[in-house]
This record gives C-alpha cells, structure tokens and sequence, in this order.
C-alpha cells in the first residue's frame, strides 16, 4: 500500500473508511479539489474521569471556516447523545479540531463523531474516560520512535485490535523530521512507505504536511480510533537531539531556530489530540498519578558533547576533568527548574493523596548505561565508520566511568539526581517510563546507593536497535550491557514493539509486546520478557 500525500493532494481517509484500505488495488489519487469532507478520521486524547478531548480534521467544499459538532454516546447508534460541543475551525489551524467534553462517567467507554455544518458525520471512534476511586486494574499500551519508511505500523495495529487496553501513552518520536533517503537510507526503506514532504522539515507547511502523511496510515489512524492517546513529544518532532536553544540537525542555512520550534509546536497541537499545557498529571482512581512531562524545547540545556576530548594528548585525563567538573553542572536541566518544581510538588501531592503509584513519562532513557569495553568486538569490517567511531568513544567513556549516550539523563546527572532524591524523600513508588533509544531496557534506578524506582524503557515501533550497527549476536550486545550496568537488568538491542503495563494496587508489571516482522502488515507477536514491581520495594521482583 502506498501511504503519500503531498502539496497538491491528501489521502481521504476519513471519507472513504478505513474499509478502503483492504480493497485490492486502492488508489489513493485524490486531487486538492476533492480532499474535502473529514481527511483524517478522529482521535480522543486528554482523559480525565469526566472530560476528554476529541480530535478531527474537516476541510469544506467551499468558504474560509468550518463549523463541526462533536457528539459522545455510550451506545454506537448515537440515540441518546450524552455531551458534546462545537467549533470553528479553518486554515489558521490547518482545518483541525479539539474539542473538550465534560459531564462523562468515570471509567466509562464511549462512542464520539464530529457533524459538520452541511450533516455529514467523521467516522465514528471509541474513547473511554480515567477511572474514579477504588481501581483493581488498570492497562497501557506504550510506544515511542516511529519512522515510517523503516516499516509498517505493526505495533500500533497490535495494540488496536487488543480489548484490554485502557489507554495509549505515546513517548515521543511520532514521526522523523528528515528528508527523503536520509534516514532510512534508500536501500533500507520499504517501498511505498516515503512520507511527504521529501525534504526536511523546516516550515510549517512541512510540519502539517508530514503529520497529514503519518496520520494516514492505517494503523495509526486505527489506533487514533478506538483509544484515547496521552502523547508527548521528543526531538523528531522538531529536530534531532534537540534543545532550547538549537538542534544537532538544525544547520546553518536552515533559518532561525526559535521560528523552527514554534512551527514545529504549532503543528503537534494542530495535529495530536492533546492540550496546549506542556505538562500534566493525570489520576488513575486512587490507582496512580500519571505525569506528562517536557523534556526537550522548554527548559532544557544543551547536551554535553565529549568529542572535542578525544582530540586531547591525554585522552583519559581530559575524560576524567569531564567527568568531575563539566558533567556535574547543576545548572544542566532536562525540564527546567519551572518544571521540576511542578513535578516534585504534584508528586509528592500524589503520594499525600494515598496514590499507589507515581508513573513519570520521559522521552528518553534516565538508568545509567555505560558502554563495556567488550564493546569494541561488536565492531565489523562491515560497520558504518559513524557506528565505529560512536562505539570506540563509549568503551573510552565507558572506561572513565561516564555513560556513552549525553542525549539522554545520561547527559545530565545532577538533574536526575535532583529528581530522584526527591521521588525518596517523599516516598513514592516510582515508575519511570521511557522511550527513544529503539531498544528495551528495564532498570532498578538507584540515588546514593538507595533504591528510588524502576524504570521500563521501550523499544520503537520501526526505528532500527543496536543490530544496525554490526552483525554481532544481539544476545551477546544485550548480556555485556547488563553485566556493564548494575541498574540494568534486563536488555534486547534487536526487535520492535511496545510495551503493555499493568497497573494494580500493590503491583506493576510491564510486557515487552515483540512484533514479528515490520517488512510486511501483520498482527504476529508475542511477548519477549515481562517484569514487574511491588509496592513499597522500588525495585523489580
């Protein structure tokens, strides 16, 4: 199947059904001039145990705005409507809509629809609202890194045909800002699967544009469709190893920076079903409290950067004077002392409020990982000379004591430690959960030699693992890592997925969802490795 759209045509998903997609043959050739009615499908996002919020796009046949109508029924024929809400939507905003609605039951499942001024009805989708009180059981589904031409959207269509989801938590790395053939390289793409615009995301036409072609796969539209999301970016949806300040993949010839960060916000809040608060906690009953955080554009610091050492006489002295001085800087933050600051007091609000859990959503990896100097033998002639020269520098940093990735916590350890000894000090049961690194990971997170949670780091949905870069066993890459990494428990460097958490009053358990294949659509999985954490310990069984 061909997922393309560009400037001068959309894919009508929304108006033709998701049917379409299973006929043999479907062309998905629609001009400009008939891309009109609901392009998109819906999403719900923003669950709350009364309210949630609730997503379409609707371009209309003719004039400069739109008015929509957005119905929720607790029965799928819409005969008794319980709550709604109206808006006006137009280019300003990329023809998208979010409309809030309240007066809903805790824990209750729903059916919602969009009605336009001239009757016709979006495709109909299936939200449900967070629990209130007592919860014996609570599920999500977790994802993070999804680049499209790596491969189909297997995890997502694993996750939508499940009946035991509660809710989706997207980490970030919704999609890839780069240009056509730049990652994946051409040779690595699967045919059909090129999103549009070719070029690099710079504007907000490119922005909107790369959205609309994302969200017109299938299996993300599906998933979008029959489960409310709580999403958070991380840099691909602005840049590379971005930053407040800039990104690694923001070049100079490339525009101002600060114009390409607001475009790229504008669109995420046009595009995902979720509100314009940068951060948020969301309770679970008297469950959990799960937080939403930001940790890329808002407050955080540049990252680290060890590659000017290595050209020093003295590698390891000047490694070690890194180490002591530089790596240690408090004013180094991932979320920024405003930030902080709300996440410690929510948190600790959580804990006083008799909450089982503390579950924090990160973008990126927060357990200490160090690179072995086994390392150095995953190297093949055959090895990218970037993945070589990535891997040699963190079996050196590795040697010094210092963590091969400063992208990542990694890159800032006064900040985490901050974090942490204040998840102690209040008590929490604190469950970390984290994406982009492509892999899985499961830690037992540690501050001055205490035990101050878990963490359960996922793996992508498409973006390639460790086995990209050589031909070594994954099991061999998986067991050095370990064995490096006293936080580090469990690891795979080789397969795509999800994660499925369960919540429940005295434990937390979490399935690593390994998808078969993403080379073809399919639905084949099955689970690689399951942990858990009971109440009160802040350590993996």
């Amino acid at each position: 199947m061909t997922i393309r759209i560009d400037r001068r045509s959309f894919v009508m998903t929304g108006t033709l059904g998701l049917g379409a997609f299973a006929v043999p043959g479907f062309a998905q050739t629609a001009t400009v001039a008939a891309a009109r009615g609901f392009t998109h499908a819906v999403a719900s996002g923003e669950p709350g145990a009364d309210s949630v919020l609730l997503w379409t796009r609707y371009v209309p046949t003719g004039g400069d705005s739109a008015h929509l109508r957005a119905e929720i029924s607790e029965t799928d024929d819409f005969a008794k409507i319980v709550s709604g809400g109206v808006q006006i939507t137009g280019p300003w905003r990329d023809w998208t809509a979010k409309i809030t609605v309240d007066g809903l039951k805790p824990g209750k499942a729903y059916h919602f629809r969009f009605v336009a001024a001239d009757g016709s009805f979006s495709p109909v989708g299936r939200t449900k609202t967070l629990p209130q009180g007592p919860v014996a059981s609570f599920r999500a589904a977790i994802f993070s890194c999804s680049n499209l031409p790596f491969g189909y959207f297997n995890a997502y269509a694993h996750a939508a045909a499940r009946s035991d989801i509660d809710l989706a938590i997207h980490l970030g790395d919704y999609f890839y800002e780069y240009q056509t053939g730049d990652y994946p390289a051409a040779k690595d793409a699967v045919a059909g699967r090129q999103p549009e615009p070719a070029t690099e995301l710079l504007h907000l036409a490119d922005y909107r544009l790369r959205y609309a072609s994302y969200r017109s796969d299938p299996d993300l539209q599906r998933l979008h469709q029959v489960a409310p999301m709580i999403v958070q970016w991380d840099d691909h949806e602005s840049s590379n190893d971005s930053w407040e300040g800039g990104a690694q993949n923001h070049q100079i010839g490339e525009g101002d920076w600060h114009a390409r960060r607001a475009a790229a916000i504008q669109a995420y809040r046009e595009w995902m079903p979720v509100s314009d608060e940068p951060w948020k906690a969301y309770d679970i009953g008297t469950l959990a409290t799960l937080f939403r955080t930001e940790t890329r554009l808002l407050g955080r610091t540049k990252q680290p950067d060890i590659a000017p050492l290595f050209r020093n006489f003295d590698v390891a002295k000047a490694l070690a004077e890194f180490k002591n001085g530089p790596w240690m800087d408090p004013a180094a933050s991932m979320m920024g002392s405003q930030q902080e600051s709300w996440l410690a007091h929510a948190m600790q609000a959580s804990v006083k409020a008799g909450q089982k859990w503390q579950v924090v959503g990160f973008g990126t990896i927060m357990g200490e990982t160090l690179l072995p100097a086994a390392a150095a033998q995953w190297i093949t002639p055959d090895s990218d000379p970037r993945a070589k020269s990535y891997i040699l520098a963190g079996v050196a940093a590795g040697k010094a004591g210092l963590p091969f990735n400063y992208d990542n916590w990694g890159g800032y350890p006064a900040a985490r430690a901050r974090f942490l000894r204040s998840s102690q000090a209040m008590g929490a049961n604190l469950v970390v959960v984290s994406g982009d690194s492509h892999n899985g990971w499961a830690y037992d997170l540690k501050q001055d030699g205490k035990a101050a949670g878990v963490e359960f780091a996922g793996h992508s949905v498409t973006s390639p693992g460790y086995e990209s870069a050589g031909r070594i066993d994954p099991k061999i890459v998986a067991a050095a890592l370990v064995g490096a990494n006293p936080e580090l428990k469990w690891a795979d460097t080789s397969q795509r997925g999800y994660m499925a958490m369960t919540i429940t009053p005295n434990r937390v358990s979490n399935d690593w969802i390994m998808i078969d294949t993403i080379k073809a659509r399919s639905v084949a999985a099955r689970i690689g490795h399951s942990t858990s954490v009971s109440r009160g310990r802040n350590t993996m069984a």
